[in-house]
C-alpha cells in the first residue's frame, strides 16, 4: 500500500499574476488546497480541492479569485500538494 505524503507550499505574487498562478497550479494537478493571503497574513478565501474538481466545477472559484486579484497588489498562495 503506497503512503501519500502531503506538503505545503507557499508563493509570493502580484495581484495581476494571482489568477493566472491559480490556474496553473490546478492544471499541474496533485493539489488539494489553495490558501490565498494578503500581504498581512490573513487568509482572504480558502479553497478545497479534490481530484474531480475541473472546468465548470472551479468557476465560481476562479470568478472569487479575480476580484481578490482586483483588490489585493501583493498576495501568498499557500497549497497543498500531494506526492505519492
Amino acid at each position: 500500500m503506497s503512503e501519500k505524503k502531503i506538503h505545503t507550499q507557499e508563493l509570493k505574487v502580484s495581484g495581476d499574476k494571482l489568477l493566472s498562478q491559480i490556474k496553473e497550479l490546478v492544471r499541474k494537478g496533485n493539489i488539494r488546497r489553495i490558501i490565498i493571503k494578503n500581504e498581512d497574513g490573513k487568509t482572504l478565501i480558502d479553497i478545497p480541492l479534490t481530484l474531480g474538481v475541473v472546468g465548470a466545477l472551479l468557476a465560481p472559484q476562479l470568478a472569487a479569485i479575480g476580484a481578490i486579484a482586483a483588490l489585493v497588489t501583493h498576495s501568498t498562495i499557500v497549497f497543498e500538494k500531494v506526492d505519492e
